[in-house]
């Protein structure tokens, strides 16, 4: 037994280097996920131990979900062994959205991994290992996920954000990273929740994997090789997904005329590519076939809605849109206008750039008679943004030049007190536009 203890004493830091060396160059910056649980503490243990040799910044990054009693001594212990370490430690405290529809570990995760993505850093390191790797795919199985939600975690994977999440510890064992601690007599912390079987990963984890233990002692190695035969397969459909595309993605739109010329998988294929263009997370199979089902047979006039998290699917024109989800009492939103350069339209997606100029945008003096406002549709608001026509109804207007229906209601408006000045998509309404020599106002919306 203790010659097995040293071989595996001896074992982790080199596979841990072994993985650093392949991507991390020196002066880069590394930010370990730090929970205060054993795999993190045994990782940053390592870390410690490596980064003189490979030359590397590192720091740590604590999330603090706020679930528990006991997460501030959580954040404690991790500010404590940091010291220990002479590792900078950011605490980071997160509110989670339990009304998203998602389960609490879903949010918790998303919640974690946008901090991940905050931070200025070559590399995010995580302390996620096979056991992880084999309980993710059992669960993505067990959920009906398809080939890309059940391929396997890739070691390293470069993110939007610019950075690269690695997993040095990915083909190492509980039992391997256990053992570490205990032969360095390493502290953590114990998250009460893991014991929980109420929680389907704690299910697998105490009650089933245990007994493919017994009976398939290999059975990680097994399911990582299935979940890599996944990721070749997802590889080639986004490949074939792709060259659909070509036709039926425009304009970060998806064209349904032409997905209704593929047949029903590449018609799912290609609305899976598209959702994950989007940064949609991916729904469940039937899930799928349910939108594909609402964008490509429900009634022409029919108002397709479909909610996905803080998204929304749309269809207008024979086309499908993402965005955000509509907020309730959002017509109610108002902002005052005091003469700055910038107004964030907190409640909506969109940021009022104006600029001051000459003879061109709004009257200033005409603009400044009154409280200036901004506000969003209420409906009946009229406009006159070409003087050789007549006044129109802001919902004919937005009729002509198709804007679908859901982002008309987004669209702010600049009021002159009562008197509607400025509507986005439009522009200045005929009486308030500025003449020749006159101090105006060009407005801007920046999405």
């Amino acid at each position: 037994m203790a010659s097995s203890k040293k071989q595996l004493l001896s074992d982790l830091p080199p596979n841990v280097k072994s993985i650093l060396e392949s991507w991390v160059n020196p002066g880069h910056r590394l930010v370990l996920g730090l929970s205060g649980g054993i795999d993190s503490v045994v990782l940053l243990d390592i870390l410690s131990q490596l980064q003189s040799s490979l030359d590397f910044q590192l720091s740590a990054v604590h999330i603090n979900h706020q679930l528990s009693p006991f997460a501030s001594n959580w954040a404690t212990f991790c500010q404590q062994l940091c010291n220990h370490y002479q590792v900078p430690l950011q605490l980071v405290p997160v509110d989670l959205n339990r009304e998203s529809g998602c389960s609490l570990e879903a949010v918790a995760r998303e919640a974690r991994y946008a901090e991940y993505f905050k931070q200025d850093v070559d590399f995010v390191v995580l302390a996620q290992h096979l056991d992880d790797q084999a309980e993710t795919l059992l669960l993505q199985l067990l959920r009906g996920t398809g080939m890309k939600g059940s391929s396997a975690m890739p070691v390293a994977r470069v993110c939007k954000s610019g950075a690269t999440i690695l997993r040095p510890l990915l083909k190492s064992t509980r039992k391997e990273i256990e053992s570490y601690a205990e032969l360095h007599h390493l502290r953590w912390v114990e998250d009460e929740s893991n014991e929980n079987v109420a929680f389907d990963r704690n299910f697998l984890r105490h009650k089933v994997f245990p007994v493919f233990e017994q009976r398939f002692p290999a059975y990680r190695q097994t399911f990582l090789r299935f979940s890599q035969h996944f990721a070749e397969a997802s590889e080639l459909l986004d490949d074939l997904a792709a060259i659909d595309a070509q036709h039926s993605i425009v304009e970060g739109r998806l064209q349904l005329e032409s997905v209704r010329d593929l047949s029903n998988v590449r018609a799912k294929n290609v609305l899976r590519y598209f959702l994950g263009c989007m940064g949609i997370s991916m729904p469940s199979a039937d899930r799928l076939s349910e939108m594909l089902r609402q964008l490509l047979d429900a009634a022409k006039d029919a108002n397709v809605r479909i909610v996905l998290g803080d998204n929304e699917i749309r269809r207008f024109k024979n086309q499908a849109y993402v965005c955000q989800k509509t907020k309730k009492g959002q017509v109610e939103l108002c902002w005052t206008w005091q003469g700055e350069s910038e107004l964030k339209l907190s409640g909506i997606a969109g940021t009022l750039i104006f600029e001051k100029v000459v003879g061109q945008g709004i009257s200033m003096d005409k603009l400044l008679s009154d409280n200036v406002l901004i506000r969003l549709r209420r409906g009946g608001e009229r406009l006159r943004p070409d003087c050789l026509r007549p006044r129109r109804t802001l919902k004919n207007l937005y009729q002509e030049k198709q804007i679908p229906p859901w982002k008309r209601e987004a669209q702010p408006l600049m009021y002159s007190g009562e008197n509607l000045v400025w509507a986005a998509e439009f522009g200045v309404d005929c009486s308030y536009q500025a003449q020749d020599g006159e101090p105006g106002l060009i407005v801007k919306l920046k999405n």
